[in-house]
C-alpha cells in the first residue's frame, strides 16, 4: 500500500511540473525537456557503460542548434532520418539474441540520436505553423498516460498471455491491447474538443503512439536486463529512472512527429 501511495505521489508531482512547464512558457517547456534528456542520457550511460562525457557535450549542441538556430526543413528531416534510423537499428536489438549492446562507438550515437533525436523532436512536436499548441502536446501526453495506465489495470486484472516474456515478464498481450483500445477511445473524444487535428487523424496518432511507445519500453526493457539491473535509475521515487519514465515518450516522438507532418503535407 506504501508503494502505490508514493507512485501516485511522484506521478502527481511529476505531472504538476510538466503541466507547470507546457502553460508557463515555450522556455520552460524547452528548457524542462533539455534537462530530462540530459538525465535520460546519464542513465542510459550507466546501462551500455559508455565512458566519458562527450555524449553530454554532443547532445547540448545539438539541442541547441535544432531548438534555436535550424529552421530549414530539409535539416530537420535528415536529424529525422538519422533519429527513425537509429530506432529501426535498436528494433534490431530488441529482436535479436545480442545480449550485450554495441561497441563503444555505436553507444555513442545510439545515445545522441535515440535520446538526443527523441527528446528535440518531443519537443519540436508543440511548435505547429510558428505557434505553441499546447493542447497538441498535452493531447499527446494524455494518450501515453492512458496507455501506460490501462495496459497495466488490463495486464494486472484480466493478463494471461505474455507479451515478450524473454524481455519483459509482466507485460502481456491481453494489457497491451486494453492499452490500445482505451486510449483510441480518447483520441477519438480529443478529436471531437481539439479541433487541431481531426477524430481520424488523432486516432492514426494514438495508433503510432502506442505502436512504438511499447516498442520503446519493451527496448529499454531490454537495456536493462542486458545491465542485469531492474531501473535505470532512482530520481523518481516509485518509478524508478527517468528513462524509465519516458522510454515511451522519447521512442514514439520521431514517429509521432512525421506522422503530423504528414498529416499537414497531405492537408
Amino acid at each position: 500500500m506504501k508503494e502505490v501511495i508514493r507512485r501516485a505521489l511522484s506521478g502527481v508531482v511529476y505531472i504538476i511540473i510538466l503541466l507547470s512547464a507546457v502553460f508557463l512558457s515555450t522556455d520552460a517547456f524547452d528548457f524542462l525537456f533539455m534537462t530530462f534528456g540530459l538525465a535520460c542520457l546519464y542513465e542510459y550511460k550507466r546501462l551500455v557503460h559508455l565512458k566519458g562525457y562527450h555524449i553530454f557535450i554532443a547532445y547540448l549542441a545539438l539541442w541547441w542548434a535544432f531548438i534555436y538556430l535550424v529552421n530549414d526543413q530539409w535539416l530537420i528531416n535528415i536529424l529525422m532520418f538519422l533519429t527513425i534510423s537509429t530506432n529501426i537499428t535498436l528494433l534490431f536489438f530488441l529482436f535479436s539474441r545480442k545480449k550485450k549492446p554495441f561497441r563503444f562507438y555505436q553507444k555513442f550515437l545510439i545515445g545522441l540520436f535515440y535520446i538526443g533525436g527523441g527528446c528535440i523532436f518531443l519537443t519540436m512536436i508543440p511548435y505547429k505553423n510558428n505557434d505553441f499548441a499546447k493542447l497538441l502536446i498535452m493531447g499527446i501526453f494524455i494518450l501515453i498516460w492512458i496507455n501506460d495506465s490501462f495496459a497495466y489495470l488490463v495486464g494486472s486484472t484480466i493478463g494471461r498471455t505474455k507479451l515478450f516474456p524473454a524481455v519483459s515478464p509482466k507485460k502481456t498481450i491481453e494489457g497491451t491491447m486494453g492499452g490500445f483500445v482505451f486510449t483510441a477511445i480518447a483520441s477519438y473524444f480529443l478529436g471531437k474538443y481539439e479541433p487541431i487535428l481531426d477524430p481520424a487523424q488523432w486516432m492514426i496518432l494514438a495508433a503510432v503512439i502506442v505502436l512504438f511507445g511499447t516498442l520503446g519500453d519493451l527496448i529499454e526493457s531490454k537495456l536493462k536486463r542486458s545491465a542485469g539491473v531492474k531501473d535505470s535509475g532512482a530520481i523518481i521515487p516509485g518509478h524508478g529512472g527517468m528513462l524509465d519514465r519516458l522510454d515511451s515518450m522519447v521512442f514514439a516522438a520521431p514517429f509521432a512527429y512525421l506522422t503530423l507532418n504528414i498529416f499537414t503535407y497531405v492537408s
